[in-house]
């Protein structure tokens, strides 16, 4: 079959994700070429395939897939436009899901939600969807299912409520939030949450789950649904330095080794694979959502006393990012004795 050339816009998360699903499922396709806007604090290469600055990239013959978060899809396509590019896609979440699907399936072994069989009952589900006073207004709000339930992250330094439940309520620990972004409402989930699944899903980062996924839980005795993970090249290792100080990495995998050695000696291994959990959302039975928070929260208030500085001292979210690293770390120890199951998710505009 003749090769066929593309490039793709985008050099990190989505990217990567879109590339080696191409790279695995369509061997016949070439990607030559990763597309971003400047050049400055990207790699110049990935996978030995160059990373070009707009600017400098001169064919026309090929088509572009747009791979970055969707948010800034309107953006890229302008300058797409402006440049004279005409035969490009957009890989929304809808799109970029569907080709995921075929990839992780073949791959990582994932079973989809949707391809599970519906049972007769229910699941009762309680996701909660973080929101946060400062929150920007969205172009696309998502459908709130009686099963979603606004909640307010922060509430504790905030001046007026926006939602009906508050993370400051009870035992909690709303006032960290400043570092723990929307872990401050999954601590009150974990404490306060009563339903048989819990979740927890961002303003603007949800799964895709509909009601008939609910019929599929308890028939299938899902433990946990998860989107499915992004991919990095060469692996997850180094992930972190993009966003997390060395020393507060340090101070994570220090606490870690203090109070989970079992996980602190499987690290290592894990971090070599290339797949990664991002945005700390999840569904779980609510066993298993408890056990994950008892796990993760005495980690990350080990981290914030091991920091320097410390998390009382600071406010930039660095724990809500070792969050991320840590639920990656959790759930792919746990991958062989838990019934995870995947799903897409949306990146709402």
């Amino acid at each position: 079959m003749e090769t066929k050339e593309i490039a793709i816009f985008g050099a990190r998360m989505v990217a990567m994700s879109i590339y080696h699903a191409i790279k695995e499922l369509y061997p016949e396709c070439r990607v030559t070429a990763f597309l971003v806007t400047e050049r400055e604090g990207n790699q110049s290469s990935v996978d030995g395939v160059p990373v070009i600055a707009l600017d400098d990239f001169e064919r026309r013959d090929i088509k572009i897939l747009i791979g970055a978060q969707e948010m800034y899809h309107d953006e890229i396509t302008a300058a797409l436009e402006e440049k004279g590019f005409r035969d490009y896609v957009r890989m929304d979440g809808k799109t970029e899901a569907r080709l995921m699907e075929q990839y992780y399936t073949k791959t990582f072994g994932a079973v989809f939600l949707h391809t599970l069989k519906k049972g007769s009952r229910k699941a009762d589900a309680a996701v909660y969807v973080s929101r946060f006073h400062g929150d920007r207004i969205l172009k696309n709000q998502c459908k709130m299912e009686e099963w979603m339930h606004p909640i307010q992250s922060g509430a504790a330094l905030a001046e007026r409520a926006i939602c009906d439940e508050q993370d400051n309520r009870g035992e909690n620990i709303s006032a960290k939030n400043a570092n723990y972004s929307e872990l401050t409402s999954m601590y009150w989930i974990g404490k306060h949450g009563s339903a048989e699944y819990l979740g927890l899903f961002h303003y603007r980062r949800i799964l895709n789950l509909t009601e008939e996924d609910l019929y599929r839980l308890a028939e299938n005795d899902v433990d946990v649904v998860m989107a499915y993970p992004a991919v990095y090249y060469p692996n997850i290792l180094a992930h972190h330095s993009y966003y997390i100080k060395e020393g507060d990495w340090k101070a994570m995998k220090q606490a870690l080794k203090e109070l989970e050695p079992e996980y602190a000696a499987a690290m290592p291994e894990i971090f070599e694979e290339k797949f990664f959990y991002n945005h700390n959302i999840l569904i779980a039975k609510k066993e298993v959502f408890q056990a994950y928070c008892r796990w993760l929260f005495p980690i990350l208030e080990r981290t914030e006393e091991l920091s320097e500085p410390k998390g009382r001292d600071r406010g930039d979210r660095y724990i809500g990012y070792l969050g991320e690293n840590l639920t990656t770390l959790y759930f792919m120890y746990h991958k062989k004795d838990l019934n995870i199951v995947y799903t897409g998710r949306r990146m709402l505009v």
